[in-house]
């Protein structure tokens, strides 16, 4: 008898210590009773009956969770490795507990999926350059999808997109041709402009005669002004014409 009672005393004294759970500030405690969802407690003190209610901590902090680097195709066929960063919270303990298991494992896999999946549709020069709306996108998707398990996903973004050496290089090309299609636009662009002008000044030069007589003198007089040892004399086309008449 003399051991009995400090063996009860002890199991009294660990069942009063299991009903007493405190909880942060930043959690709260999904509680089941026999089994059936009861209700969420917390933050603060909590009193469990012992056998007949179970308590599950859920924290409601920020995640920060780091997608894996992703093999990605592209829409115009380039592979390209993708990784990036999904900023979530649970905002529904009950769901995140009884609408899904391990909620951080599922959405982790779905932001990978997602992922691939959204940047698969799009061409490599749309991920370089629209980074911002293709965060936008995925956000939009997880947040959708994640919104039955009581997760709110704040922001996505996208780190890193790498490209093998090959790629790079021809990449680099395609930009050296743009590059000299551009230069040869613009330089054709000049000569139409230049021809535009020209017929312009032709055109005034045309009604008077004595204006194309003082253009030729002008070019004389540049001409002998400069310090050249070869001198080229312009010839008047009228005069070649009158020749071979």
């Amino acid at each position: 008898m003399n051991i009995v009672y400090p063996i009860i005393l002890a199991i009294v004294i660990l069942l009063v210590a299991s009903m007493f759970k405190i909880l942060r500030e930043y959690e709260r405690g999904v509680i089941f009773m026999l089994g059936r969802f009861w209700r969420v407690k917390g933050p603060g003190l909590i009193i469990l009956i012992p056998f007949v209610q179970q308590m599950v901590r859920v924290d409601l902090r920020t995640v920060v969770m780091d997608v894996p680097t992703q093999d990605v195709i592209s829409l115009d066929n380039v592979s390209v490795e993708v990784n990036a960063v999904v900023y979530f919270r649970v905002i529904d303990p009950q769901k995140a507990i009884i609408n899904v298991e391990h909620y951080y494992d599922a959405t982790s896999q779905l932001a990978q999926t997602t992922l691939r999946s959204v940047l698969g549709q799009h061409e490599l020069d749309e991920m370089l350059a629209s980074r911002e709306q293709l965060n936008t996108d995925i956000q939009a998707i997880l947040d959708n999808q994640t919104d039955a398990w009581g997760i709110k996903v704040s922001n996505v973004e996208i780190k890193h997109v790498d490209l093998n050496e090959s790629m790079v290089r021809a990449i680099a090309q395609q930009a050296e041709a743009e590059r000299a299609r551009r230069a040869k636009v613009i330089h054709a662009k000049g000569e139409m402009e230049a021809s535009e002008k020209l017929l312009a000044a032709a055109k005034v030069l045309a009604q008077q005669e004595e204006a194309i007589q003082l253009r030729y003198l002008q070019t004389l007089s540049g001409l002998a002004g400069e310090n050249s040892n070869t001198i080229v004399f312009p010839l008047p086309i009228d005069i070649l014409k009158n020749l071979t008449k």
